[in-house]
């Protein structure tokens, strides 16, 4: 059964452009592939198009790749793009799925060499990732250097029992970056990543198996929103990468700061309690204002004058009583 991907349109440089939105499991790769595609004006999709399939999306995208022209004319690239060219068709159903990924540490742009990864050379996608160490410390240099993630793990596992000190503590050192990095971005490799996209870039970023739509635009990172939850909010486009804790600004197709409807829920909040406030305060001066119209408030007596009060007035209901019955008498 073909999958089915709710289609969002939003308004990018002053064109509609589709954006296909996916749930948590969807097939990231195919998506933020085509999403590319569709921001560089490469795909398209009929207007007002709700919904898609991934046989659509399979079909639109083995057309983009069959109408990529080689760059070089010579004998031996023409060759190389042509199996490329295989490869990458054999490949695309796996886009499907998933994308299989062996990073490397050493730099943003450095992955082992994946048959899936052609399809992003053929048209012209970068795949960067931020997972890098600091190559200022040269405990880290020397326990991880360049090896990708895979070899990292078996390093660790060998490492982790040898009878060798050095390597025991070269391996606890790449488990404490594996560690503190479990997120797969680091503070080092979003430098990295925000100095070497070029400005104005729609590339592709993976992080946690994922691959998401990524832009550079006046010097800030920006990751696309194809949430399906924001399916009916064509103002949020954009979300801005500049930590590694994920969260992000939301923005516009033009890169301004908006609200979700949560933060404007609390914005509604906000300004209700302060409107509440502002009543307490007004009662509080309206009171303040009474109060000094009509004077003072009484002093509240103590034990003994309220004692003393209290007997004056027995004693003059006892006076009253005594007048009362000497009166009886002389009345019948």
């Amino acid at each position: 059964m073909p999958a089915y991907y709710m289609v969002k349109w939003i308004t990018w440089k002053e064109k509609k452009t589709p954006i296909i939105t996916q749930s948590q499991n969807g097939p990231c790769p195919l998506l933020a592939i085509m999403n590319t595609l569709f921001l560089r004006w490469k795909a398209e999709l009929p207007a007002e198009t709700e919904v898609v399939t991934s046989e659509d999306l399979m079909e639109n995208l083995v057309s983009c790749v069959l109408s990529v022209t080689p760059r070089q004319n010579a004998k031996g690239m023409e060759l190389n793009f042509q199996q490329n060219m295989s490869d990458a068709m054999a490949v695309l159903p796996k886009l499907s799925t998933g994308l299989d990924v062996n990073i490397g540490f050493s730099g943003v742009s450095d992955f082992e060499y994946t048959p899936e990864l052609i399809v992003f050379d053929l048209l012209a996608i970068t795949l960067y990732h931020g997972w890098l160490f600091d190559p200022q410390s040269p405990e880290m240099a020397s326990a991880i250097g360049k090896l990708s993630y895979n070899q990292l793990v078996e390093k660790i596992i060998d490492c982790k029992h040898s009878t060798d000190s050095n390597r025991v503590r070269e391996a606890r050192i790449a488990e404490t970056f594996l560690q503190s990095t479990a997120t797969q971005l680091s503070y080092y490799g979003l430098r990295e990543l925000n100095s070497s996209a070029r400005e104005g870039e729609i590339c592709a970023f993976f992080r946690n198996n994922h691959v998401s739509t990524m832009i550079k635009h006046q010097g800030h990172l920006y990751l696309l929103v194809t949430d399906q939850g924001f399916l009916q909010e064509e103002h949020l486009v954009w979300e801005s990468l500049h930590n590694v804790e994920g969260d992000g600004n939301f923005c516009d197709s033009e890169f301004t700061l908006c609200n979700t409807p949560q933060r404007e829920s609390e914005t509604h909040t906000k300004d209700t309690l302060q409107q509440q406030k502002r009543q307490i305060d007004q009662d509080y001066l309206v009171a303040v204002s009474l109060q000094q119209t009509q004077g003072p408030p009484p002093v509240p007596l103590s034990d003994l004058e309220l004692a003393r009060q209290l007997q004056a007035e027995e004693y003059q209901q006892q006076q009253q009583q005594r007048q009362q019955q000497q009166q009886g008498p002389e009345s019948q």
